[in-house]
């Protein structure tokens, strides 16, 4: 692992201390964060496939019903009878926060121009199984709405837990093991210091303490030699 260059000082070690610190606070929120939007994203899934299962079945059964209507009745007639919508719907997008990640929230309106169950052709020529098919397609589009909701919720909360994860192996296996090996390089050197440090005072001391020594044989022998004269 690669350290930073910087100056082997007390300062900077202070400096490197606390983008440590620092980053392991950032690395603490930042694996919270993931495990949540991971519990939010479970739930969204589960709750996903759960109406996907139900909307499938649902789908099965009009396009079942669909091909009944299309046995009993020409395909120029069915054409006809389906050709022009008679409803409208307004589909209105709004937004919400899910830890810290914008999701949509759909809500349909359906805009009737009149009668109960506001079929797209008039009655006459029709068969009841083709109003069945019809019917059943219409009860589907809540959940077809809510469907494309969760599909969409999933997704952005799949990207943003896919940059969660980076941001995290980037602080657990790259910028903290460098902050790490950058401090126990510094303290190293440090220590190195200090001992070389405290080798020269030790060799200054001894040498000071032989030149006293010196100065003071020098005094004792000058003293004899007055005593002996």
């Amino acid at each position: 692992m690669a350290e930073l260059r910087v100056n082997p000082t007390r300062m900077e070690l202070k400096k490197v201390q606390a983008r440590y610190a620092t980053a392991r606070r950032g690395h603490k929120l930042l694996k919270d964060k993931r495990d949540e939007l991971m519990k939010k994203f479970l739930d969204v899934v589960r709750e996903d496939k759960d109406l996907r299962t139900r909307v499938e079945a649902s789908l099965s059964v009009v396009h079942g019903s669909f091909s009944i209507a299309g046995a009993v009745s020409s395909p120029h007639m069915l054409k006809e009878a389906l050709i022009l919508p008679k409803k409208e719907g307004d589909l209105s997008v709004d937004f919400r926060n899910v830890m810290s990640v914008t999701v949509p929230t759909f809500s349909l309106r359906v805009l009737s121009e009149g009668g109960s169950d506001n079929y797209n052709y008039g009655m006459a020529f029709t068969s009841g199984e083709l109003d069945a098919a019809a019917r059943e397609l219409g009860d589907l589009l809540a959940d077809l709405v809510r469907l494309a909701e969760l599909e969409k919720t999933a997704q952005m909360l799949a990207e943003e837990i896919e940059r969660t994860r980076r941001r995290v192996n980037a602080l657990e296996y790259i910028l903290m093991p460098r902050y790490l090996e950058t401090i126990k390089t510094i303290k190293m050197k440090l220590e190195e210091n200090e001992r070389g440090n405290t080798t020269r005072l030790m060799k200054v001391k001894d040498m000071m303490l032989k030149a006293t020594l010196a100065e003071r044989q020098g005094t004792a022998d000058e003293s004899e030699d007055t005593v002996e004269a």
